[in-house]
């Protein structure tokens, strides 16, 4: 395993398969985002998202006591006007170089998910959690609305549900979570690394141009109509062949059919 990024509340790693981790360290143990702590983070994402031979990206605290759980309070409520526009500006950047990453992001989400925390693991595109997690956007209970990133919510699990967690400030448990679809899995706390890695592998092991193209296409396709965005991906499927992936991946299928035939 190699280092690739390593500051103070930021560590990334990366695995002779493509998979990078990337680590949230020295921020207690709930991971709580200060501003240092945020500015560290979108360092290393800006930095890793230029690299080449990255497959998927793994993002988690430290410790098992929470993936995120939220931001840091103490250093909210000492801000005005001002330093709040300042403060939440650098947690939607954090947010955002998640968000349009070049190559998935799964979010590995054990404990506790609250506020930020939830609107990050909302900007990565798989997010495995343990059972015992809790998930919320408790910001309303401390006298602040919900933003930046958790204008995601009613897109993953629609408005009723959202309207109901952003103005009750109420935490779900996971087992919720995975029926709204605000999580892809939920799995024993035991077994929360083997399904993560199960699901990193199985992303390093497919084409890593059209991974990083099927994650562009999903980021467009965001903000374009339904007829642009089926036009879009009209050049988009001509475009994959310029890679060689089609062509190594289709043959490779085809020779392991006519094996199978012969046996």
């Amino acid at each position: 395993m190699k280092t690739l990024v390593s500051s103070t509340h930021a560590l990334a790693t990366i695995e002779s398969s493509g998979v990078a981790t990337l680590t949230i360290r020295d921020a207690g143990t709930l991971n709580i985002l200060s501003t240092p702590v945020i500015q560290d983070l979108t360092n290393a994402l800006n930095e890793l998202a230029h690299m080449a031979d990255l497959r998927c990206l793994i993002f988690r605290g430290s410790g098992d006591k929470a993936f995120i759980a939220g931001a840091n309070i103490n250093e909210m409520a000492k801000l005005n006007r001002k330093t709040a526009v300042a403060f939440i500006s650098g947690l939607r950047d954090l947010c955002e170089a998640t968000r349009i990453f070049p190559v998935p992001v799964i979010a590995r989400i054990p404990g506790w998910c609250l506020g930020a925390g939830l609107e990050l693991a909302m900007a990565c595109d798989v997010r495995i959690a343990a059972e015992e997690t809790q998930l919320g956007m408790p910001e309303v209970k401390v006298g602040i609305p919900s933003v930046i990133h958790a204008t995601l919510m009613p897109r993953l699990i629609g408005q009723a549900q959202a309207t109901w967690l952003l103005l009750s400030g109420e935490n779900i448990d996971a087992a919720q979570a995975l029926q709204w679809g605000l999580i892809n899995e939920s799995v024993p706390l035991t077994k929360l690394d083997q399904r993560v890695a199960e699901i990193t592998n199985d992303f390093a092991a497919l084409g890593p141009a059209v991974l990083r193209q099927q994650k562009a296409l999903l980021r467009r396709w965001e903000q374009l109509s339904l007829p642009d965005a089926i036009a879009d991906s009209v050049q988009e499927f001509g475009k994959a062949f310029e890679t060689g992936e089609p062509q190594k991946f289709m043959n490779d299928f085809l020779e392991h059919k006519k094996k199978n035939k012969k046996t």
